[in-house]
């Protein structure tokens, strides 16, 4: 862990909530988004300190994470002005032990 220690919900930003991300949670696995400079163990140890506040104790298997890269934009009105991007922003998919759920993302 980095040598200053942030609070589980500064690392995990929201769940996210799409088709295929509630999917997942069907086969234990769910998707949230996160802060970039957060690296695998520090998510896992964020998702089971949020849940063990929450009277639910949880283990988490396995932390995929990767970079989705911002969309270009434009302005509305005037096409070559106010070009920009959005941020670049980091997500992580969950794996939880068989038999586990997560309680706050179920049956969005």
């Amino acid at each position: 862990m980095s040598s200053t220690t942030k609070s589980p919900y500064e690392i995990i930003v929201r769940p996210i909530v799409t088709e295929k991300s509630v999917d997942g949670g069907a086969h234990g696995k769910y998707t949230f988004v996160v802060a970039k400079d957060a690296n695998k163990y520090e998510i896992a140890h964020a998702i089971e300190r949020i849940q063990a506040e929450a009277r639910n104790n949880i283990k988490v298997v396995s932390v995929n994470t990767l970079v989705v890269k911002g969309k270009a934009r434009r302005g509305r009105f005037f096409k070559r002005a106010n070009q920009g991007r959005t941020s670049d922003w980091k997500k992580a998919i969950v794996t939880l032990a068989p038999g586990q759920q997560i309680e706050l993302v179920e049956g969005v």
